[in-house]
């Protein structure tokens, strides 16, 4: 990604926050596919898709070339979105958990 070189760190962390916030204040998975495609581009989103994808597969234990069969996930990717899911900033965990107390 690249910063904007004219943002300030903190200016960069308010604007994180902003939108952090307004993901939050949603309610309703209509709301957010609605806020997700207003946001992003078809690509943008189908990349969130696929990666959100890869957590299940990740946690149901699949093998990374299984992964690619069934979604078309780069192997590299995969394996990046399993190293954030064991290494990261906890995030995909946290959701996991949230997603699974729901369902």
């Amino acid at each position: 990604m690249k910063p904007n070189r004219n943002d300030s760190e903190r200016r960069r962390i308010r604007s994180e926050n902003a939108l952090f916030e307004a993901v939050i204040g949603l309610e309703t998975i209509d709301e957010c596919r609605n806020f997700f495609k207003d946001l992003c581009t078809p690509a943008e989103l189908q990349a969130l898709v696929d990666r959100w994808q890869v957590v299940e597969y990740l946690q149901q234990g699949l093998p990374y070339r299984k992964i690619h069969d069934l979604t078309g996930v780069s192997v590299t990717t995969i394996g990046r979105v399993a190293r954030f899911l064991t290494d990261g900033f906890g995030g995909y965990r946290t959701a996991v958990q949230r997603t699974h107390q729901t369902h």
